[in-house]
């Protein structure tokens, strides 16, 4: 809300429009800028790709359905397999 103050009255400054709606002037300056909030941006220690999350995921989900619910060990080992494909090194406690 903020930046569309912004760009409907043009004399309104930053530090004017943070006040206004209570945010932090260098966030809004950010969101000015273009750059994406935190969230929105990916993990740099991520191993795996989305195709292969979105494949243990879909896998569990069939066990599931089959009324095998696998341990936290076996989604371990899956991870750990498709990281091998790739020679990178295995998943880590977290």
């Amino acid at each position: 809300m903020a930046l569309r103050a912004m760009e409907n009255d043009p004399k309104l400054s930053l530090r004017g429009a943070a006040t206004t709606y209570k945010v932090s002037p260098m966030t809004l300056s950010a969101r000015r800028d273009g750059r994406p909030l935190r969230r929105d941006i990916p993990a740099n220690s991520r191993k795996l790709t989305d195709l292969e999350e979105e494949t243990i995921v879909r896998y569990i989900v069939e066990l599931c359905a089959r009324v095998f619910h696998p341990r936290l060990s076996y989604v371990e080992d899956m991870a750990n397999r498709l990281l091998r494909e790739r020679d990178t090194p295995p998943v880590g406690k977290r």
